[in-house]
Parts: structure tokens; sequence; C-alpha cells
């Protein structure tokens, strides 16, 4: 038996991680007719708690500059200024990117959504989200996986798709999953980071008529690299393993071909790491801006690779909880309760900010620090499985069990 065949025939077991390699990546199927419908969806995770309020920043709010006067975005038209969406709402500025999709109503965002559950755990809080059952520690499996199991059509190993280091707990469950490794890899220290070798190398070269300059150069650069992908070891943990955005692009840009190329691919996870901006988050410009554009980068052309099937895609972006309303004494925000889910696709009834807004004055606050959850995270989840993916009330009783009856006032899809 060959090893691609090995491989594949342990897919077919239920919930197996299949760390394939990258060489997986350049895997493709001409597929055919009787595979799973085209209706895709694509989730990714922000793990560390992106700040919402300055993804979709309520620059018309007047209590907005006052609750964040270091941290918060200038008014459109102004330098590093947000980008005017609906006259009240901005989005930031390094997610120029997706302009052209919110203008072609195509991407929406649902503020002050996320969990019921209280807690300001990063682990509790993304281990509720992944399973869809907040509050409740005992759920075995992911919602991604239930859900895939509730979809018609037959399934196979490549149907439920995860990109990272591990499989992660959205995608455990019952039915089978396959889990690639992304490109994250260009981050990483190499052995001229080792302070023996590389003080050996910097002597050998310095100096050297040839070929001194280019090797300073380089090293700088490197330096320079990972100077700018340092994490505090506190975002290490909120992150749990999850890589920066900067190759995201890249791992997008594969994602489209695969899903262009096989069309058995029909629900894949991404997680991304580098939200957790306790200190130094910075406004226009700074760390979170550097997270932000290489996600909005890679979120475009994810929709531009897939070219007629984004019209059948729904991608949705969600974290695990938002960030304090007001800034704190390091230039940062702490752990919040309410967030801003984003959701694109070609069939989404986009240019709009949904959700029950209640504004940023102090008695609107969850607590006096953040803002209130009015949306639960699985009703808006609940909607694309229903309304994108057609399952019954049944099934999505299956996929989400114990969601609130109360339904949104807002559909995220037009017809």
């Amino acid at each position: 038996m060959r090893r691609r065949d090995f491989l594949n025939t342990l897919a077919l077991g239920a919930g197996i991680v299949l760390p394939l390699g990258r060489h997986a990546w350049a895997l493709s199927s001409s597929g055919s007719g009787d595979g799973p419908t085209r209706k895709k969806l694509v989730v990714v995770m922000l793990r560390g708690a992106v700040d919402g309020l300055n993804v979709v920043a309520p620059v018309g709010d007047e209590n907005y500059l006052r609750l964040r006067p270091g941290i918060g975005l200038a008014s459109p038209g102004m330098e590093n200024g947000a980008l005017d969406l609906d006259g009240y709402f901005g989005l930031h500025p390094a997610l120029a990117s997706l302009q052209p999709l919110w203008q072609q109503k195509k991407l929406a965002f649902v503020h002050a959504s996320g969990s019921p559950d209280t807690t300001r755990s990063h682990f509790d809080a993304q281990d509720y989200m992944e399973s869809a059952t907040p509050g409740r520690k005992s759920t075995p499996d992911g919602w991604m996986n239930r859900l895939v199991a509730a979809l018609p059509g037959t399934s196979t190993p490549s149907r439920l798709l995860g990109i990272g280091p591990v499989m992660p707990r959205i995608l455990a469950g019952q039915a089978a999953a396959v889990n690639l490794p992304n490109v994250a890899a260009g981050a990483r220290a190499d052995v001229l980071d080792r302070p023996a070798i590389g003080a050996a190398f910097d002597q050998l070269y310095a100096g050297h008529p040839r070929f001194g300059r280019a090797y300073e150069d380089g090293r700088k650069a490197h330096r320079e690299v990972m100077l700018a992908t340092a994490e505090t070891p506190q975002m290490q943990a909120a992150d749990r393993g999850a890589p920066l955005p900067n190759g995201f692009p890249d791992d997008a840009a594969r994602l489209a071909t695969l899903m262009r190329n096989d069309p058995n691919i029909q629900l894949a996870f991404i997680a991304l790491g580098g939200w957790d901006t306790h200190v130094a988050q910075g406004a226009g410009t700074g760390q979170l801006a550097n997270r932000l554009a290489p996600l909005g980068q890679g979120l475009a052309l994810l929709a531009e690779r897939l070219g007629s099937l984004f019209d059948d895609t729904v991608v949705v972006v969600m974290s695990e909880f938002g960030r304090t309303a007001r800034e704190n004494g390091t230039g940062g925000t702490d752990h919040g309760h309410g967030n801003a889910m984003w959701v694109l696709g070609g069939k989404v009834n986009g240019g709009r900010v949904y959700g029950d807004w209640q504004g940023l004055e102090e008695a609107k606050l969850n607590e006096g620090r953040d803002l209130p959850v009015t949306t639960d995270f699985r009703s808006v989840l609940a909607q694309v499985a229903e309304r994108h993916l057609l399952l019954t009330d049944r099934q999505l009783n299956a996929v989400f069990p114990a969601m609130p009856q109360r339904a949104p006032s807002f559909r995220l899809f037009s017809s």
C-alpha cells in the first residue's frame, strides 16, 4: 500500500487527525457531479480576542474617543482615520482591502455579538465557541463536526478541512476531518539565531569584499521579521498555538485553489493568533494594524481566487470575546465581552452593520467596562446553516443544542 493510500484509509475513521504534510497543499482532485452540495463555509477564528471596537469602530459615538484617547481611530478623512461604513461606524484603515467587498454588499458585520457565557478566560471562551455549548465543558465534539454530519450528500474525508498545526476542537467528533499545516514557518527562528553559530558566521562574513554587505542586510532583515512577530508569553498562551496572520494571504490563496479544484471540500477552518493586545495596541497604525492588514488581504484574496465559487461561499470571522471599551494604562485593551462577527459571501446581504447596538454610554456598558452581548453567536451561525446550507430545524437543533429560541431581528441573506 502506498503512503497516500494508507493516509486516505485512515481518514475514513471518525475524527482522525491527518497531518498530511506541506505537500498535501499541492494535491487536487477533479471531483465529479456526485460530490456534496456546492455550498461552502469557511470559518476563521481570531484567537486571543481581537478588539472589535477598533475593527468596526463607532467613530460617530461621542464616547468613543473619550474612552480611547490614545488608541481610538481618527474620523474618516483624517490621517490614518477609519474608513467610513455608514456614517456612524468606520472600518479600521488596515482593512482597506475589504472595502470593495463592503461596497459590493458582500461583507457585513454583526456588532455586540458573542458568547452568553461571562468567562474572560481565553481557553474556556474558545472551547465554548468551538463546541457551541457555552458554559458546558463536557461537550465531546465541535459544532463544525456536527454540522458536516448533518449535511446531505456523501461525505469524504476532505469534506471537513482544517488548516493549522493541530486539529482544532471545532473539528473534533465522529465525522472524519483532515488537517493541513499552514505556511507560518517563515517567521520561526533559524539556525543563525543560535548565538554561537550566528557569531561564527558574523565573524566569517565581517568585511567580506563580495558577500559581506549582502550577509549583513539579510541578517538585519531577518531580525526585523523576528521582532515584528515577537509575542509575549501571555499572547502565546492566548493563541493556543495558532500562527500569526502574516502568512494568512498565502494560506487563503492555497485554500481557494483547493476548494476550486476539489469539490469535496465543503467546510474549512483556519485559526490565527496574535490578537491579545494588552500593551501598545496602536490606533490606525501599530500592532493591531499589523495583524489586521494581512487578515484583510487574505480574505480579499480568498474571495478573488474563489471566482464564481464565492457566490456559493460564506466566510465567518469570529473571536472568543471582545475587549474593554476603555483603553488601559499601557496603551492596550483588556479582556471584554461583546465583539463583532464578520460575514462575507456572494449571497450575503452585506454593506450593513447588524446587531442590537446600544452605544458606549457608561450605563450601557457591561459591568461598566465593555460591550454587552446582545446577539448570541450561535444565532448568527445558525442563520448561516439554515439560510446558506439549508439545514432543517431538526438538524439545527443537533448542531446547536440548547440554542436560544429568540432569533435575531436581521437577515444576513436576502433570499
